[in-house]
């Protein structure tokens, strides 16, 4: 049976600017991305993979570090298989662009052009086609493409672009065009989060998403695919290859010291990962974000603190002002004085909060159990 293995990847926005980190944790941070590109090739080797496929926003912007072209070169050159690049958006191609500056291998081609060109694999039984933006923003590429089917050929396509958004600045691309384009495999890039498999028609196609997050509308687990292409099959397989992740969590530290509930509630091993801890909850006093932050700092690569909570109210301090509120709380207090048991006492507060909560035109945290 015929078979087709690739590796796909995109997005790695190398020499990206890490702006939320500190100066010299952004410098580690950017070396640590170009470390990215030799774990790919090692990747390609391990998988034995017969075909890489890079779509896009491999880099940031045309302004790359001398380091990020010397790496990518050095990369390029141990990947054990052809490689495609389709620029998007962020590393768009023109004369000026590293791509075009760059002595790139053989085995490397980067597609050059708005218009959907192909190169003959024969080696591969296969055909690769691709396009590429040449500015920041791109009309439909796919827009009337339609390859002519080849008798045991396989039909690929890397590109830069977006699914199902109409009105998209960046390469809009539908599904009927995917149905309609005679590929066998569409491998996108654009879109930062992994989609899985997709299908449109006997069009298969997917976005790998980012490699490695970079701030944190990019959390958790980032991959690249590996993909094997049959006769009419596909399979994708995603792999991490990242060295740090972004996570953000929500802890309700209400009756805790912050502290503690930091320790107990966060996995052990968060010392590779940048990390936003939000604060909720209701509290005595506000939390000591400073004092957390010096006793916590060395347990993540960054951390960022974030207080959410709420000082705790007293239910009954306003129960001797003259007013509805003061009214409102001397009825409920003269039955919660009277109550037969901790039980019914429990209600009677709750009771106070909501309508507190309803006077003060407030969002109350309480939380009533169906009886």
């Amino acid at each position: 049976m015929r078979k087709l293995k690739i590796l796909h990847a995109a997005d790695l926005h190398l020499d990206s600017p890490f702006e939320g980190l500190s100066a010299g944790k952004a410098a580690i941070r950017r070396a640590e991305q170009r470390e990215l590109l030799g774990r790919l090739a090692e990747l390609a080797a391990e998988e034995q993979v017969e075909l890489v496929l890079l779509a896009g926003d491999l880099l940031d912007s045309a302004n790359t570090y001398y380091e990020t072209g010397e790496e990518l070169l050095r990369a390029l050159r141990e990947v054990p298989a052809p490689v495609f690049i389709s620029p998007g958006n962020h590393d768009w191609y023109s004369p000026r662009s590293p791509y075009a500056r760059l002595q790139l291998p053989e085995h490397v081609h980067v597609f050059t052009d708005s218009a959907v060109r192909s190169v003959v694999l024969p080696e591969l039984g296969a055909r690769v086609y691709g396009a590429a933006f040449t500015e920041p923003t791109s009309a439909g590429l796919l827009e009337g493409f339609r390859a002519p089917r080849e008798q045991d050929v396989f039909h690929v396509l890397c590109l830069h672009g977006e699914v199902g958004v109409k009105d998209s600045r960046y390469d809009p691309i539908s599904e009927q065009q995917l149905e309609e384009s005679g590929m066998d495999y569409v491998a996108l890039g654009h879109i930062h989060k992994a989609s899985g498999l997709l299908r449109a028609g006997s069009t298969w196609y997917s976005w790998p998403g980012c490699p490695e997050g970079r701030g944190f509308d990019e959390t958790g687990e980032k991959t690249v695919s590996i993909v094997t292409l049959t006769e009419g099959e596909c399979e994708l397989k995603s792999v991490c290859i990242a060295k740090r992740r972004y996570e953000t969590v929500k802890l309700d530290v209400s009756g805790a010291d912050p502290l503690l509930a930091v320790h107990t509630q966060l996995p052990d091993d968060t010392v590779s990962d940048v990390y936003r801890i939000v604060l909720s909850g209701e509290t005595d006093e506000s939390p000591d974000l400073k004092k957390l932050y010096e006793n916590l700092s060395d347990m993540f690569f960054e951390l960022q603190l974030r207080d959410e909570t709420r000082l705790r109210r007293g239910v009954w301090d306003s129960a001797g002002e003259d007013t509805l509120r003061g009214l409102f709380l001397r009825r409920l207090l003269q039955r919660y004085e009277k109550a037969r048991d901790d039980e019914e006492r429990k209600r009677i507060e709750q009771a106070a909060r909501w309508g507190l909560a309803a006077l003060n035109n407030a969002e109350e945290v309480v939380q009533h159990e169906d009886p």
